[in-house]
């Protein structure tokens, strides 16, 4: 019966259009910055250099050993090291975008922030970082944020709100005690007294956000716990012996997750807009980490920049109304009202 619920609410979900859409651009676009070292990147993919092959993509070469004076790792923008790797037989293949999150391009002569121009495709920031790898690295990390938070934030719920719902009484009352005095805290003020005790990075943030974004599914896991626990097929299976943890994961857990499963593309998008959010008020990651959040802090200071706003807004929105669109569409296929 769970098999045909679950192959019944995949074929809704494929039936909807928009939301399948969606879902193909979203997995592709994450794909593609999943892939970016591959594609923007200010290290070449390959290097044939007087008959040998470098893969500075992988390694670190010094600057010798393509004719430099200096035991630094090799600068690839350098116009002596491009030089360097065309004559005669030497060649070197490039990435589409030749530039990280985080290079610096000493050899570009245009004033910070740069508009648009063949070197950089949406120009530069402030400090003369290119702005489409940085729109492309921060995408990839919001997006991975996003996911891993919502990973743990659900399964943290999903414990506490399953053991309230199925024991009740006095552990129900305590723990529903503690989540009102939890989530009382003034949150924005605790990320900014803790934001001064911790160096900011992702993972900071991961753990602090964690600690209260959990609330929202315990309070449908224990609704539906509460609900399901009196079910004649959970009073059974308590009357023939089976444990709690037997009731519990195998009876009355899969019949409580549609509330949870149907809300997760919207959490996965609260968690971008969260840390997209505290990136912009200087409470994120380091301003050097690719960040959309920092991104928009920079548009701000520099309302003349358009190109650094402008793709960044249009990003961030893309890939709110792409998750929003996935979220009806599982909503709906998981709807038990609906036909088959």
């Amino acid at each position: 019966m769970l098999a045909f619920t679950r192959s019944r609410a995949w074929q809704q979900f494929k039936n909807h259009r928009r939301g399948m859409l969606s879902l193909k651009i979203f997995i592709c676009l994450f794909a593609l910055s999943l892939l970016a070292p591959l594609w923007s990147n200010d290290q070449p993919l390959w290097v044939q250099y007087e008959g040998k092959s470098y893969q500075p993509i992988v390694n670190t070469y010094l600057e010798t050993e393509f004719g430099g004076d200096f035991e630094t790792p090799t600068d690839y923008l350098d116009p002596f090291i491009k030089q360097r790797l065309q004559d005669g037989d030497n060649w070197a293949v490039y990435p589409l975008n030749p530039y990280a999150a985080t290079t610096l391009n000493d050899f570009d002569f245009e004033p910070f922030p740069a508009a648009p121009s063949k070197q950089h495709w949406l120009g530069t920031d402030d400090r003369g970082r290119d702005v489409l790898a940085r729109l492309v690295y921060g995408f990839r990390d919001s997006v991975v944020f996003g996911l891993v938070l919502t990973l743990i934030t659900t399964v943290i719920g999903l414990v506490l709100g399953a053991i309230q719902g199925y024991f009740g009484g006095k552990v129900d009352l305590i723990m529903q005690r503690f989540m009102e005095v939890w989530g009382g805290l003034p949150e924005l003020y605790l990320l900014i007294i803790l934001a001064s005790f911790f160096e900011p990075s992702l993972l900071t943030l991961l753990v602090l956000l964690s600690l209260f974004s959990w609330m929202d599914t315990n309070t449908y896991i224990r609704a539906e716990f509460l609900k399901n626990r009196q079910m004649d097929y959970v009073q059974v299976a308590r009357a023939m012996g089976a444990s709690h943890t037997h009731v519990m994961l195998r009876h009355i857990l899969p019949n409580s997750l549609t509330p949870v499963i149907a809300l997760l593309p919207f959490k996965i998008s609260g968690a971008i807009l969260a840390l997209t959010s505290l990136d912009f008020l200087g409470l994120g990651v380091a301003s050097h980490k690719p960040s959309l959040g920092e991104l928009l802090a920079q548009s701000k200071d520099n309302l003349d920049a358009w190109w650094i706003g402008v793709p960044t807004f249009m990003t961030l929105v893309c890939l709110l109304l792409l998750l929003i669109f996935i979220g009806e569409a599982l909503r709906a296929a998981l709807d038990v009202r609906r036909s088959k």
